[in-house]
């Protein structure tokens, strides 16, 4: 490879992996297609690698080519943000923060954040993608990914904002089912309304003290792979359930949800920032984390969470930073 690379290049080939074509670079970048095809060209030169292979009809990216596009797509997002962030006349955050959340979290806490963002900064726009499913930050150009729960190993950088409580919860008509209830292996012959977007949904470890905690496994009698429906169907009387404090403490202070065995808790879970592991990060992506971040503050020190919480033994994540 030669001592100095036109970075400009890189411009030319992630255009032409995106769109499919020269002719459909060329018209994104406002250029000629020969100087997109001769720009490749010599980047393939330089990399002594063939990055794409043209057909009649399209070019596509060799696996070589595949891996380093996903380069290219941080590098270039990268300067954007760079060039954006240092042209700013003033420290205000501005351009499009691109985040993803579950849709629980993301509907009943990170929606109400993300409209404060806009009204203290103007030039902030959104793009909020909510969905149980953990997308890949880089393909997506996500900024920021919000996980809720017990984060995998990963490459990526992560920030422990703050915690939620799981609470054990059903619907008035279940009140007096639920008299004979005593301790959690009563639970197992109850309606059980199962969230199967969740690892283990009928396996529950409740804890009075640290010496007494029990394993239960509940018995389902009805399913939904989605949180906000689970809710749902609890507020509908079908069974009891396991759901985060932030979903239900409003039910709960208007009587239209009550615990169960709330003299027994469940582990506390975690939410986290996760960020591409990249060494720039832009304001927008720091002020929405800061509010984030202020909000579950509150939260934790409403609830004494943070002196009390009891996490899983195997809880494990990637490495904390500040924003």
């Amino acid at each position: 490879m030669q001592g100095h690379m036109n970075l400009n290049r890189l411009t030319y080939f992630a255009a032409v992996v995106e769109t499919g074509s020269f002719t459909g670079a060329a018209a994104r970048l406002g250029i000629t297609k020969a100087v997109v095809s001769q720009q490749v060209a010599r980047l393939e030169e330089e990399l002594a690698t063939t990055l794409l292979v043209r057909t009649t009809r399209k070019v596509e990216p060799t696996e070589a080519g595949r891996v380093f596009h996903a380069r290219c797509v941080v590098i270039l997002r990268e300067s954007e943000d760079a060039f954006a962030e240092m042209s700013r006349s003033a420290e205000s955050p501005i351009g499009t923060l691109r985040i993803t959340a579950p849709f629980d979290y993301g509907s009943a806490v990170v929606v109400p954040a993300l409209a404060e963002l806009t009204r203290r900064y103007p030039q902030c726009r959104v793009a909020l993608s909510l969905s149980d499913k953990k997308l890949d930050l880089v393909s997506e150009k996500i900024d920021v990914a919000i996980h809720v729960g017990w984060l995998d190993d990963s490459s990526f950088v992560a920030r422990r904002l703050g915690s939620f409580r799981q609470l054990l919860v059903c619907a008035p008509n279940l009140a007096d089912t639920l008299s004979s209830v005593r301790k959690p292996e009563d639970l197992e012959t109850l309606p059980f309304v199962a969230n199967t977007a969740l690892r283990a949904p009928l396996d529950w470890e409740l804890a009075r003290t640290t010496n007494d905690r029990r394993i239960v496994r509940t018995r389902s009698t009805f399913a939904i792979d989605a949180t906000p429906a689970v809710h749902a169907a609890v507020l509908a009387g079908v069974g009891l359930s396991v759901l985060p404090d932030y979903l239900v403490d409003a039910d709960l202070a208007s009587g239209r949800l009550l615990r169960v065995l709330p003299a027994w808790s469940l582990p506390t879970g975690g939410v986290h920032a996760v960020f591409p592991a990249t060494r720039f990060r832009p304001r927008k992506v720091s002020a929405f984390i800061e509010l984030l971040a202020d909000h579950e503050q509150r939260r934790d020190e409403r609830s004494g969470r943070k002196k009390h919480e009891r996490r899983p033994a195997n809880e494990r994540g990637t490495k904390s930073v500040k924003s």
